[in-house]
């Protein structure tokens, strides 16, 4: 056979394979027919030698064409395009040819038209602007383009373009926590996906960002292989939305919201108890050694419920927190030093164990430290912080759990310490009425109001003018998602002269520990009435 004859031969089966198998020729997407040309067009930037001969030009316009060809109306086509377009712009700088300017003009036209909802549409109309005066000579659309690119600029300034910056997770096999990082607020949409054994898919759950790219440096696939998630993955999906992904194993429950300044998207994934946390009234079995129990097991048969206690000393880092009256004092420096007391103290005098979100001065993004909380299978979440106020007389302890604000001095303290504007905090009120349902409100509340009493009550046997500010709710982005009792505790006024210097104390600051070992101590007492009862019969033994 010859060569002539098997081209021809070749070709007629294709066109047969296409008419009877047309989803053999469909299986190339856009967005792959997309990819490759991209892939010629990079090659071309980089060869000086290749940018010499122009049908290296025209092949890669051709390639970009072949994009709009493929699904005229798609998300692909105002790409492939601007694309072309872009090549014939850049071609006519080193041909000169007026039929290359002329072909680059009719595509950008073209995608001004028929795409005008498309963020190629100012990309456009911007090059029309650009054509439009040529050596001191207006072309006739100069003032089609000047208005073009008006309407255009309007459009993207009321629509910026966002860029996912990361991927982040942290697990445990019950577990899993995952944040998309974005440098400015878009909207999404997600959708959980079911198992498609026929296409070996696996279950999957998907965030779409709308008016957004992908960042070159974002890292597109990630795996984490737990009990639940086999990995996280994000892409380009459409030229104007980014789709992140994420493989399920198994799980329980989900939830996704969205927290601001900046704008991150939380997708917490919860799988089926499998028992490993100690739950409140739960039985304890110690260990015995030479017939006697150890103290390390006494300690844990005591605490019951509460055996592990997650500490998150606020801000850190870059992140100084609110600034004391006295110079040099700065609330991140103060609440770790309080919270390195207060978890030698509850190791001490309660027997549980301890966790520290931080131990130094760094910096934890606040949903990093409910993570950590999570993950740890903590019992309890405390987190510590410094009050502070315009008016330097205002002072006082009180003692906040997640719930929707009541007041707005509640509102104004959890802007403060969520770092962001009273604003947003009633967009979180509104994420805060679907996330209640599975949080610990009550637990939490009465674990908030142990703690307080007991501060209030403690400390004012040791200080003059104490004041008692309460209990308050509030929706604090440190609290949002955590699955155990949690609570803010604010510890004094940071702003105020008097206590500024009495947090500044140590003495001061083993006083506030040992007022809230106090009140996790009647926390635990209440849940478990007969939780203590061998201490202190032991300590009677000992008298």
């Amino acid at each position: 056979m010859s060569k002539k004859s098997f081209i021809l031969l070749y070709f007629l089966v294709c066109c047969i394979l296409a008419i009877t198998q047309p989803g053999v020729s469909s299986a190339v997407t856009a967005r792959d027919r997309y990819i490759k040309a991209e892939v010629c067009y990079n090659k071309l930037c980089k060869s000086p030698k290749k940018q010499k001969y122009r049908h290296n030009w025209l092949n890669c316009i051709e390639r970009f064409q072949a994009v709009y060809r493929h699904d005229p109306s798609g998300p692909w086509a105002a790409a492939g395009l601007y694309m072309s377009g872009k090549l014939y712009q850049e071609l006519y700088k080193k041909s000169y040819k007026k039929s290359d300017k002329k072909e680059a003009l009719d595509l950008f036209e073209r995608i001004v038209k028929r795409f005008p909802k498309s963020r190629y549409k100012y990309k456009a109309a911007v090059a029309i602007r650009s054509f439009s005066i040529s050596r001191g000579q207006k072309i006739a659309s100069t003032k089609t383009a000047k208005k073009q690119i008006k309407t255009a600029k309007k459009q993207k300034k009321n629509n910026k373009t966002c860029t996912v910056t990361g991927l982040r997770f942290w697990s445990n096999p019950n577990y899993t926590r995952i944040v998309i990082d974005a440098d400015r607020e878009t909207s999404y949409v997600h959708r959980l996906l079911r198992k498609d054994p026929s296409i070996k898919k696996p279950q999957r759950l998907y965030v779409d960002l709308k008016n957004s790219i992908l960042g070159k440096t974002t890292q597109k696939r990630i795996p984490i292989n737990d009990n639940l998630l086999s990995n996280t993955r994000a892409g380009q999906h459409t030229p104007d939305s980014v789709r992140v992904v994420v493989d399920i194993k198994s799980f329980k429950n989900y939830k996704i919201f969205s927290l601001k300044n900046p704008f991150r998207i939380v997708i917490d994934v919860r799988g089926k108890d499998t028992g490993t946390t100690y739950k409140a009234g739960s039985k304890v079995i110690p260990s015995k050694k030479n017939g006697k129990i150890t103290t390390s097991a006494l300690a844990k048969q005591l605490a019951l419920g509460v055996n592990r206690i997650v500490i998150d000393p606020g801000h850190g880092g870059r992140d100084y927190g609110a600034p004391g009256y006295l110079k040099g004092v700065h609330e991140k420096n103060v609440v770790l030093n309080i919270a390195k007391k207060l978890a030698k103290k509850i190791r001490e005098k309660l027997g549980c164990k301890v966790i520290m979100t931080r131990k130094g001065d760094k910096y934890l993004t606040l949903e990093e430290r409910t993570a950590i909380a999570n993950t740890k299978n903590a019992d309890l979440f405390i987190s510590l912080h410094t009050n502070a106020a315009r008016n330097r007389r205002a002072y006082g302890i009180e003692t906040y759990f997640l719930n929707l604000a009541t007041d707005d001095d509640a509102i104004l303290v959890a802007a403060r310490e969520n770092a962001t504007s009273t604003k947003n905090i009633s967009d979180l009120q509104t994420i805060l009425s679907d996330l209640m349902q599975n949080a610990k409100i009550n637990e939490s509340s009465r674990l908030a109001v142990h703690v307080q009493e007991a501060m209030y009550k403690h400390m004012k046997k040791k200080y003059s003018r104490i004041k008692n500010k309460g209990v308050k709710q509030a929706p604090f982005y440190v609290l949002l998602g955590a699955q155990m009792p949690s609570i803010l505790i604010e510890t004094s006024f940071i702003s105020n002269p008097r206590e500024c210097k009495r947090l500044n104390n140590s003495r001061y600051q083993d006083h506030l520990c040992d007022a809230i070992v106090n009140g996790i101590r009647s926390y635990i007492k209440e849940t478990t009435p007969t939780a203590f009862l061998k201490t202190d019969t032991k300590k009677g033994s000992k008298g």
